[in-house]
Protein backbone atom coordinates (compact mmCIF):
# COMPACT_ATOMS: atom_id res chain seq x y z
CA UNK A 1 0.00 0.00 0.00
CA UNK A 2 1.41 3.58 -0.94
CA UNK A 3 2.05 5.90 1.59
CA UNK A 4 -0.52 7.43 3.01
CA UNK A 5 1.03 10.64 4.36
CA UNK A 6 0.31 14.03 3.08
CA UNK A 7 1.74 17.43 2.63
CA UNK A 8 0.45 18.91 5.94
CA UNK A 9 1.00 22.39 4.56
CA UNK A 10 -1.34 21.57 1.65
CA UNK A 11 -4.49 22.71 1.10
CA UNK A 12 -7.28 20.12 0.35
CA UNK A 13 -9.55 20.51 -2.65
CA UNK A 14 -12.04 19.06 -0.35
CA UNK A 15 -13.99 21.82 1.33
CA UNK A 16 -15.80 19.49 3.80
CA UNK A 17 -12.44 17.07 4.47
CA UNK A 18 -13.19 17.66 8.41
CA UNK A 19 -16.84 17.40 8.30
CA UNK A 20 -16.42 14.29 6.15
CA UNK A 21 -13.82 12.73 8.61
CA UNK A 22 -15.86 13.50 11.53
CA UNK A 23 -18.58 11.58 9.93
CA UNK A 24 -17.03 8.62 9.07
CA UNK A 25 -14.93 7.85 11.53
CA UNK A 26 -17.34 9.18 14.71
CA UNK A 27 -18.85 5.99 15.52
CA UNK A 28 -15.53 3.91 15.21
CA UNK A 29 -13.47 6.32 17.28
CA UNK A 30 -15.75 5.93 19.89
CA UNK A 31 -15.64 2.56 20.27
CA UNK A 32 -11.87 1.90 19.15
CA UNK A 33 -11.08 4.98 21.21
CA UNK A 34 -12.51 3.83 24.59
CA UNK A 35 -10.09 0.53 24.19
CA UNK A 36 -7.00 2.20 23.24
CA UNK A 37 -7.00 1.26 19.84
CA UNK A 38 -7.19 4.53 18.08
CA UNK A 39 -4.86 6.74 17.52
CA UNK A 40 -4.43 10.01 19.45
CA UNK A 41 -3.03 13.45 18.85
CA UNK A 42 -2.72 14.97 22.40
CA UNK A 43 0.62 15.59 23.54
CA UNK A 44 2.43 14.60 26.61
CA UNK A 45 0.05 11.94 28.89
CA UNK A 46 -1.89 11.89 26.16
CA UNK A 47 1.16 9.95 23.97
CA UNK A 48 0.61 7.14 26.81
CA UNK A 49 -2.86 6.88 26.14
CA UNK A 50 -3.20 3.76 24.57
CA UNK A 51 -0.58 2.05 27.12
CA UNK A 52 -3.12 3.03 30.57
CA UNK A 53 -6.07 1.71 28.45
CA UNK A 54 -5.01 -1.65 27.69
CA UNK A 55 -3.11 -1.82 30.89
CA UNK A 56 -6.94 -0.78 32.79
CA UNK A 57 -8.55 -3.23 30.26
CA UNK A 58 -6.64 -6.12 30.87
CA UNK A 59 -7.11 -5.39 34.80
CA UNK A 60 -10.72 -5.21 34.39
CA UNK A 61 -11.24 -8.58 32.31
CA UNK A 62 -8.84 -10.65 34.40
CA UNK A 63 -10.31 -9.32 38.09
CA UNK A 64 -13.47 -10.28 36.86
CA UNK A 65 -13.08 -13.58 34.97
CA UNK A 66 -10.63 -15.53 37.14
CA UNK A 67 -12.50 -16.07 40.47
CA UNK A 68 -15.38 -16.78 38.19
CA UNK A 69 -13.13 -19.74 37.26
CA UNK A 70 -12.36 -21.16 40.41
CA UNK A 71 -15.94 -20.70 41.03
CA UNK A 72 -16.85 -23.11 38.42
CA UNK A 73 -14.26 -25.71 39.42
CA UNK A 74 -14.17 -25.43 43.42
CA UNK A 75 -17.75 -24.05 44.20
CA UNK A 76 -20.77 -24.74 41.67
CA UNK A 77 -22.01 -27.53 41.75
CA UNK A 78 -25.45 -27.27 39.13
CA UNK A 79 -24.38 -28.32 35.85
CA UNK A 80 -27.11 -25.98 33.95
CA UNK A 81 -25.84 -22.85 35.90
CA UNK A 82 -21.81 -24.57 34.82
CA UNK A 83 -22.72 -24.30 31.29
CA UNK A 84 -24.47 -20.77 31.34
CA UNK A 85 -21.05 -19.63 33.46
CA UNK A 86 -19.30 -21.67 30.58
CA UNK A 87 -20.79 -19.88 27.57
CA UNK A 88 -19.96 -16.24 28.88
CA UNK A 89 -16.17 -17.23 30.26
CA UNK A 90 -16.04 -19.01 26.65
CA UNK A 91 -17.22 -15.20 25.26
CA UNK A 92 -15.18 -13.37 27.14
CA UNK A 93 -11.74 -15.73 26.76
CA UNK A 94 -12.60 -15.35 22.45
CA UNK A 95 -13.12 -11.75 23.18
CA UNK A 96 -9.87 -11.48 25.17
CA UNK A 97 -7.89 -13.20 21.94
CA UNK A 98 -9.05 -10.58 19.76
CA UNK A 99 -8.49 -7.67 21.61
CA UNK A 100 -4.97 -9.22 21.35
CA UNK A 101 -4.72 -9.65 18.35
CA UNK A 102 -6.26 -5.61 16.95
CA UNK A 103 -3.86 -4.55 19.43
CA UNK A 104 -0.75 -6.29 17.85
CA UNK A 105 -2.02 -5.19 14.38
CA UNK A 106 -2.71 -1.45 15.57
CA UNK A 107 0.05 0.04 13.92
CA UNK A 108 -1.36 -1.46 10.26
CA UNK A 109 -5.00 -0.54 11.79
CA UNK A 110 -3.35 3.36 11.91
CA UNK A 111 -2.14 3.22 8.47
CA UNK A 112 -5.59 2.17 7.16
CA UNK A 113 -7.05 4.85 8.51
CA UNK A 114 -4.36 7.72 7.48
CA UNK A 115 -4.68 6.19 3.91
CA UNK A 116 -8.67 6.53 4.32
CA UNK A 117 -8.09 10.00 5.52
CA UNK A 118 -5.75 10.96 2.63
CA UNK A 119 -8.24 9.57 -0.32
CA UNK A 120 -10.89 12.08 1.20
CA UNK A 121 -8.77 14.78 1.41
CA UNK A 122 -7.65 14.07 -2.46
CA UNK A 123 -11.39 14.30 -3.62
CA UNK A 124 -11.59 16.81 -6.38
CA UNK A 125 -14.95 16.34 -7.85
CA UNK A 126 -18.41 16.39 -6.10
CA UNK A 127 -19.43 13.07 -7.72
CA UNK A 128 -16.37 11.55 -6.34
CA UNK A 129 -18.01 12.81 -2.38
CA UNK A 130 -20.58 11.71 -3.14
CA UNK A 131 -20.01 8.14 -4.24
CA UNK A 132 -17.58 7.94 -1.08
CA UNK A 133 -20.42 9.60 1.19
CA UNK A 134 -23.40 6.93 0.04
CA UNK A 135 -20.89 3.85 0.78
CA UNK A 136 -19.37 5.69 4.15
CA UNK A 137 -23.32 6.13 5.34
CA UNK A 138 -23.92 2.21 4.19
CA UNK A 139 -21.26 1.10 6.57
CA UNK A 140 -21.96 3.12 9.44
CA UNK A 141 -25.80 2.06 8.83
CA UNK A 142 -24.94 -1.47 9.35
CA UNK A 143 -22.26 -0.34 12.42
CA UNK A 144 -25.11 1.54 14.24
CA UNK A 145 -27.61 -1.58 14.39
CA UNK A 146 -25.06 -3.86 15.24
CA UNK A 147 -23.65 -2.10 17.80
CA UNK A 148 -27.35 -1.02 19.22
CA UNK A 149 -27.92 -4.68 19.38
CA UNK A 150 -24.84 -6.16 21.33
CA UNK A 151 -24.92 -2.87 23.85
CA UNK A 152 -28.66 -3.56 24.52
CA UNK A 153 -28.61 -6.73 25.18
CA UNK A 154 -25.26 -7.05 26.55
CA UNK A 155 -25.63 -4.59 29.13
CA UNK A 156 -29.12 -5.65 29.88
CA UNK A 157 -27.51 -9.07 30.85
CA UNK A 158 -24.85 -7.17 33.15
CA UNK A 159 -27.37 -4.45 34.37
CA UNK A 160 -30.99 -6.05 34.43
CA UNK A 161 -31.03 -9.73 34.29
CA UNK A 162 -28.17 -10.59 36.86
CA UNK A 163 -28.83 -8.54 39.52
CA UNK A 164 -33.12 -7.96 39.66
CA UNK A 165 -33.69 -11.56 38.67
CA UNK A 166 -30.94 -14.21 39.34
CA UNK A 167 -32.03 -13.81 42.68
CA UNK A 168 -29.74 -14.46 45.68
CA UNK A 169 -28.09 -17.99 45.62
CA UNK A 170 -26.23 -20.87 48.73
CA UNK A 171 -23.23 -21.50 48.27
CA UNK A 172 -21.87 -23.57 51.16
CA UNK A 173 -24.39 -22.79 53.60
CA UNK A 174 -24.14 -19.47 52.70
CA UNK A 175 -26.33 -16.62 51.04
CA UNK A 176 -24.36 -15.18 47.96
CA UNK A 177 -25.98 -11.91 46.38
CA UNK A 178 -25.62 -12.28 42.50
CA UNK A 179 -22.90 -11.41 40.57
CA UNK A 180 -22.47 -11.26 36.33
CA UNK A 181 -19.36 -13.23 37.25
CA UNK A 182 -19.68 -15.26 40.62
CA UNK A 183 -17.22 -15.03 42.72
CA UNK A 184 -15.03 -18.25 44.43
CA UNK A 185 -16.44 -18.79 48.24
CA UNK A 186 -13.08 -18.18 49.63
CA UNK A 187 -13.23 -14.46 48.86
CA UNK A 188 -15.67 -13.84 51.22
CA UNK A 189 -14.78 -10.02 51.43
CA UNK A 190 -16.75 -9.82 47.63
CA UNK A 191 -20.51 -9.60 49.54
CA UNK A 192 -19.81 -7.12 51.90
CA UNK A 193 -20.90 -3.88 50.78
CA UNK A 194 -18.94 -1.30 49.52
CA UNK A 195 -16.64 -4.51 48.36
CA UNK A 196 -19.73 -5.53 46.27
CA UNK A 197 -21.02 -2.68 44.39
CA UNK A 198 -17.33 -1.92 43.52
CA UNK A 199 -16.92 -5.62 42.60
CA UNK A 200 -20.54 -5.64 40.34
CA UNK A 201 -19.45 -1.90 38.84
CA UNK A 202 -16.07 -3.36 37.42
CA UNK A 203 -18.42 -6.42 36.39
CA UNK A 204 -20.09 -4.09 34.06
CA UNK A 205 -16.74 -2.19 32.95
CA UNK A 206 -16.01 -6.18 31.59
CA UNK A 207 -18.90 -6.47 29.95
CA UNK A 208 -18.80 -2.95 28.07
CA UNK A 209 -14.93 -3.89 26.89
CA UNK A 210 -16.03 -7.09 25.96
CA UNK A 211 -19.10 -5.78 24.44
CA UNK A 212 -17.04 -3.45 22.58
CA UNK A 213 -13.99 -5.34 21.10
CA UNK A 214 -16.94 -7.36 19.25
CA UNK A 215 -18.89 -4.18 18.06
CA UNK A 216 -15.47 -2.20 17.11
CA UNK A 217 -14.19 -5.33 14.77
CA UNK A 218 -17.52 -5.40 12.92
CA UNK A 219 -17.64 -1.38 12.70
CA UNK A 220 -13.63 -1.78 11.90
CA UNK A 221 -14.70 -4.22 9.37
CA UNK A 222 -17.49 -2.16 8.07
CA UNK A 223 -15.78 1.33 7.79
CA UNK A 224 -12.33 -0.18 5.44
CA UNK A 225 -14.82 -2.21 3.16
CA UNK A 226 -17.19 0.70 2.74
CA UNK A 227 -13.89 2.60 1.89
CA UNK A 228 -12.33 0.00 -0.50
CA UNK A 229 -15.99 -0.37 -2.32
CA UNK A 230 -16.29 3.13 -2.51
CA UNK A 231 -12.97 3.44 -4.42
CA UNK A 232 -13.74 0.96 -6.41
CA UNK A 233 -17.01 3.08 -7.50
CA UNK A 234 -15.23 5.77 -8.63
CA UNK A 235 -12.89 3.58 -10.79
CA UNK A 236 -16.24 2.11 -12.17
CA UNK A 237 -17.23 5.69 -12.66
CA UNK A 238 -13.76 6.45 -14.20
CA UNK A 239 -14.29 3.83 -17.02
CA UNK A 240 -17.89 4.89 -17.79
CA UNK A 241 -17.09 8.33 -18.58
CA UNK A 242 -13.48 7.47 -20.08
CA UNK A 243 -14.94 7.06 -24.05
CA UNK A 244 -18.90 8.26 -23.11
CA UNK A 245 -17.55 11.74 -21.64
CA UNK A 246 -17.78 14.93 -23.44
CA UNK A 247 -14.09 15.01 -22.57
CA UNK A 248 -13.13 12.21 -24.56
CA UNK A 249 -13.46 13.49 -27.77
CA UNK A 250 -11.89 16.98 -26.87
CA UNK A 251 -8.82 15.25 -25.13
CA UNK A 252 -5.89 13.88 -26.43
CA UNK A 253 -4.67 11.85 -22.85
CA UNK A 254 -6.81 9.51 -22.59
CA UNK A 255 -3.61 7.08 -22.18
CA UNK A 256 -3.33 9.10 -19.02
CA UNK A 257 -6.45 8.31 -18.23
CA UNK A 258 -6.54 5.18 -18.20
CA UNK A 259 -2.81 5.39 -16.48
CA UNK A 260 -4.51 6.94 -13.27
CA UNK A 261 -7.31 4.36 -13.40
CA UNK A 262 -4.72 1.64 -13.41
CA UNK A 263 -3.12 3.50 -10.86
CA UNK A 264 -6.36 3.54 -8.22
CA UNK A 265 -7.24 -0.07 -8.70
CA UNK A 266 -4.25 -1.25 -7.56
CA UNK A 267 -3.95 1.21 -4.94
CA UNK A 268 -7.43 -0.31 -3.89
CA UNK A 269 -5.96 -3.65 -3.84
CA UNK A 270 -3.12 -3.13 -1.76
CA UNK A 271 -5.60 -1.32 0.68
CA UNK A 272 -7.91 -4.26 0.53
CA UNK A 273 -4.94 -6.52 1.14
CA UNK A 274 -3.80 -4.50 4.19
CA UNK A 275 -7.15 -4.98 5.78
CA UNK A 276 -7.02 -8.57 4.97
CA UNK A 277 -3.84 -8.92 7.22
CA UNK A 278 -5.60 -7.00 10.33
CA UNK A 279 -9.26 -8.96 9.97
CA UNK A 280 -8.39 -12.41 8.85
CA UNK A 281 -7.08 -13.71 12.69
CA UNK A 282 -9.75 -11.49 14.52
CA UNK A 283 -12.28 -13.05 11.67
CA UNK A 284 -11.19 -16.85 12.48
CA UNK A 285 -11.54 -15.94 16.08
CA UNK A 286 -14.82 -14.68 15.59
CA UNK A 287 -16.16 -17.58 13.45
CA UNK A 288 -14.76 -20.12 15.91
CA UNK A 289 -16.41 -18.62 18.99
CA UNK A 290 -19.80 -17.39 16.74
CA UNK A 291 -20.61 -21.55 16.20
CA UNK A 292 -20.40 -22.14 20.14
CA UNK A 293 -22.13 -19.08 21.43
CA UNK A 294 -25.06 -18.88 18.98
CA UNK A 295 -25.39 -22.70 19.94
CA UNK A 296 -25.26 -21.88 23.20
CA UNK A 297 -27.39 -18.69 23.47
CA UNK A 298 -30.37 -20.98 21.05
CA UNK A 299 -29.81 -23.78 24.28
CA UNK A 300 -30.44 -20.74 26.96
CA UNK A 301 -33.56 -19.67 24.94
CA UNK A 302 -34.81 -23.45 25.55
CA UNK A 303 -33.71 -23.58 28.93
CA UNK A 304 -35.74 -20.37 30.15
CA UNK A 305 -38.97 -20.96 27.53
CA UNK A 306 -39.21 -24.43 29.79
CA UNK A 307 -38.66 -22.68 32.98
CA UNK A 308 -41.26 -19.95 31.84
CA UNK A 309 -38.07 -17.24 32.34
CA UNK A 310 -39.61 -14.29 30.59
CA UNK A 311 -37.29 -11.66 30.70
CA UNK A 312 -34.30 -14.03 30.57
CA UNK A 313 -35.88 -15.35 27.78
CA UNK A 314 -35.71 -12.02 25.72
CA UNK A 315 -32.65 -11.32 27.08
CA UNK A 316 -31.08 -14.48 25.22
CA UNK A 317 -32.83 -14.04 22.36
CA UNK A 318 -31.67 -10.28 21.99
CA UNK A 319 -27.77 -11.64 22.30
CA UNK A 320 -28.76 -14.36 20.14
CA UNK A 321 -29.94 -11.69 17.78
CA UNK A 322 -26.72 -9.30 18.05
CA UNK A 323 -24.48 -12.30 17.60
CA UNK A 324 -26.23 -13.64 14.25
CA UNK A 325 -26.08 -10.10 13.63
CA UNK A 326 -22.79 -9.49 14.01
CA UNK A 327 -21.85 -12.60 11.89
CA UNK A 328 -23.65 -11.50 9.32
CA UNK A 329 -22.26 -7.74 8.83
CA UNK A 330 -18.34 -9.66 7.96
CA UNK A 331 -20.25 -11.98 5.55
CA UNK A 332 -22.44 -9.42 3.93
CA UNK A 333 -18.97 -6.83 3.57
CA UNK A 334 -16.75 -9.70 2.43
CA UNK A 335 -19.97 -10.84 -0.32
CA UNK A 336 -20.32 -6.89 -1.30
CA UNK A 337 -16.97 -6.28 -1.74
CA UNK A 338 -16.18 -9.18 -3.97
CA UNK A 339 -18.91 -8.64 -6.56
CA UNK A 340 -17.93 -5.26 -5.91
CA UNK A 341 -14.68 -6.02 -7.16
CA UNK A 342 -15.49 -8.15 -9.64
CA UNK A 343 -17.45 -5.30 -11.76
CA UNK A 344 -14.89 -3.99 -12.89
CA UNK A 345 -14.02 -6.57 -15.60
CA UNK A 346 -17.52 -6.28 -16.58
CA UNK A 347 -17.25 -2.68 -16.90
CA UNK A 348 -13.96 -2.77 -18.67
CA UNK A 349 -15.68 -4.98 -21.54
CA UNK A 350 -18.76 -3.26 -21.86
CA UNK A 351 -17.84 -0.12 -22.72
CA UNK A 352 -16.89 0.97 -26.35
CA UNK A 353 -12.95 -0.28 -25.53
CA UNK A 354 -12.92 -0.57 -29.73
CA UNK A 355 -13.16 2.78 -30.01
CA UNK A 356 -9.60 3.27 -28.11
CA UNK A 357 -6.00 3.23 -29.74
CA UNK A 358 -4.89 -0.47 -29.92
CA UNK A 359 -2.34 0.93 -27.09
CA UNK A 360 -5.03 2.37 -25.00
CA UNK A 361 -7.04 -0.45 -25.01
CA UNK A 362 -4.47 -3.03 -24.36
CA UNK A 363 -4.28 -1.11 -20.92
CA UNK A 364 -7.33 -2.45 -20.53
CA UNK A 365 -6.03 -5.85 -20.13
CA UNK A 366 -4.47 -6.01 -17.04
CA UNK A 367 -7.80 -4.79 -15.35
CA UNK A 368 -9.84 -7.28 -16.86
CA UNK A 369 -7.05 -10.12 -15.46
CA UNK A 370 -6.92 -8.65 -12.24
CA UNK A 371 -11.20 -8.39 -11.46
CA UNK A 372 -10.89 -11.94 -12.69
CA UNK A 373 -9.48 -12.81 -9.07
CA UNK A 374 -11.75 -10.65 -7.30
CA UNK A 375 -10.29 -9.19 -3.71
CA UNK A 376 -11.99 -11.92 -0.74
CA UNK A 377 -11.78 -11.17 3.08
CA UNK A 378 -10.94 -14.49 4.81
CA UNK A 379 -11.46 -16.03 8.29
CA UNK A 380 -7.39 -16.92 9.10
CA UNK A 381 -6.90 -17.56 5.71
CA UNK A 382 -9.39 -20.81 5.51
CA UNK A 383 -12.79 -19.74 4.94
CA UNK A 384 -14.10 -16.70 2.71
CA UNK A 385 -16.43 -14.19 3.77
CA UNK A 386 -19.57 -14.65 1.92
CA UNK A 387 -23.11 -15.10 2.61
CA UNK A 388 -22.50 -18.97 1.70
CA UNK A 389 -19.84 -18.80 5.24
CA UNK A 390 -23.19 -17.11 7.14
CA UNK A 391 -25.35 -19.86 6.28
CA UNK A 392 -22.46 -22.69 7.07
CA UNK A 393 -22.51 -20.80 10.59
CA UNK A 394 -25.96 -21.05 11.45
CA UNK A 395 -26.14 -24.79 10.03
CA UNK A 396 -22.70 -25.74 12.70
CA UNK A 397 -24.48 -23.99 15.44
CA UNK A 398 -27.93 -25.87 15.31
CA UNK A 399 -26.24 -29.31 14.68
CA UNK A 400 -24.04 -28.54 17.93
CA UNK A 401 -27.28 -27.88 19.81
CA UNK A 402 -29.03 -30.67 18.82
CA UNK A 403 -25.97 -32.59 20.20
CA UNK A 404 -26.05 -30.77 23.32
CA UNK A 405 -29.88 -31.08 23.92
CA UNK A 406 -28.77 -35.34 23.69
CA UNK A 407 -26.54 -34.86 26.43
CA UNK A 408 -28.29 -33.31 28.39
CA UNK A 409 -31.08 -35.10 28.38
Amino acid sequence: MPSAYRDKSAVSHNFSFQQDIRYIFKINKWILGSLGLWPVTIRGIGQHTFKITFAVCNFVIIFSIMPCVLHILYDDEDTIMKLKLFGVLAYSFTTITKYYILTIRRPRILRCIEYIKNDWWQVTFVSDRQIMLKYAASGRNLTTIGISFMYIAGMTYHTILVPFFSGEHIINNKTARPLVYPIYSKFRQSQISPLYEITYAVHCICGYIIYSVTAGTCALAALFTAHACGQIQIVISRLENLIDGEKFKKGPNVHQQIAAIVKNHVQIIRFAATVEEILQEVCLVEFSSSVCTICLLEYYCILDWQADEKFGLMTYILLLVSFCFNVYILCYIGELLMEKSSEIGSICYMINWYELTPNSARSLILMIAIASHPIKFSAGGMVDLSLATFGTVLKTSLAYLSFLRTLAV
